[in-house]
C-alpha cells in the first residue's frame, strides 16, 4: 500500500485493487496546487470524504466527473453533490460501514462542523464531520484510520478497541483542528499500539501552525513512528 500526502489533509492511497482520494483538496491548495494534477488523480476508483468543508470537498466534483471515481461520504453531502452533477455517490453516515472492491471504510465520530457557503450567502450544513477508517483486502495491509478534521475526545478509545488502526493520518495545525501537543495525546492515551502516525492540516495556511514540530516533540517517548511528509511524499507499507 501506499500513501501519498496531497498538502493539507488530501491523501492519495494505492492498494492492488482500488486508487483512493481522502479529501482531495489540490487545485486550490496553497500547498497542492504545485502538484501535477493529471498526475495525482490518475487511476482514481474512489473519493472519500470527511466532511462538507471546502477545504476539504476541493475538487471532488472535477475529479468524480473526469475518471468515473465514487464518492463516499455521509449521506447529506452525498446528496448535495448529486445536485451538483456527481454520478456515482455511495452514501453513508456515523456508525456505518460500506464496502467496495478491496476495502471497506467505517464513518466514525470527529468533533467538528460541515457546512458549505453558497454564492447567495447562505450557509448549508452538511451532515457530520468523522473520521474514515479503513480496513483492507491486501495480505499483510494495515488499517488507515483518517481522523478528519477534530479535537482530542475519549471515545477515539472505542474507534481503537473496535478496529485497532495502525496508521493514522493526524491533524496537528490548531484553532480549527486539535494542535500538534493535543494530537500526541489523543495518540499516546487512546491508540498506543500505533505503528505510524502522519501529520497533516498544517503549513496550508497563515491561521494554521507551519510546522507539525509539536507533533513530532509529543510522540518522542513513544514506539509510534512519527512520518512528516513533504507534500506529494509518500509512504510505502
Amino acid at each position: 500500500m501506499k500513501i501519498t500526502w496531497l498538502g493539507h489533509s488530501a491523501f492519495r492511497v494505492e492498494t492492488s485493487q482500488a486508487v483512493i482520494l481522502i479529501d482531495p483538496f489540490i487545485s486550490q491548495s496553497p500547498t497542492g496546487s504545485g502538484l501535477d494534477f493529471a498526475e495525482v488523480t490518475k487511476g482514481v476508483t474512489h473519493i472519500a470524504l470527511t466532511h462538507g468543508h471546502g477545504d476539504h470537498v476541493g475538487d471532488t466534483i472535477r475529479i468524480a466527473k473526469e475518471t468515473g471515481a465514487t464518492v463516499i461520504a455521509n449521506a447529506d453531502l452525498c446528496d448535495w453533490l448529486e445536485h451538483r452533477g456527481v454520478a456515482k455517490v455511495d452514501p453513508t453516515n456515523t456508525g456505518g460501514t460500506v464496502f467496495h472492491n478491496g476495502f471497506s471504510v467505517t464513518f466514525v465520530n470527529a468533533l467538528h462542523s460541515s457546512a458549505s457557503l453558497t454564492e447567495d450567502g447562505i450557509s448549508h450544513s452538511l451532515g457530520n464531520a468523522n473520521g474514515l477508517v479503513f480496513h483492507f483486502d491486501d495480505e499483510g495491509a494495515p488499517v488507515l484510520y483518517h481522523m478528519g478534521d477534530t479535537d482530542i475526545f475519549s471515545d477515539m478509545a472505542l474507534i481503537n478497541e473496535l478496529h485497532q488502526p495502525e496508521i493514522a493520518l493526524v491533524p496537528v495545525g490548531d484553532r480549527f483542528t486539535m494542535g500538534g501537543a493535543v494530537a500526541a495525546l489523543a495518540c499516546q492515551r487512546y491508540f498506543p499500539a500505533l505503528k505510524t502516525a502522519i501529520p497533516c492540516h498544517f503549513g496550508t495556511f497563515g491561521l494554521l501552525d507551519a510546522i507539525a514540530d509539536d507533533f513530532v516533540h509529543g510522540m518522542e517517548k513513544t514506539s509510534t513512528e512519527v512520518k512528516v511528509l513533504e507534500v506529494g511524499g509518500s509512504l510505502t507499507v
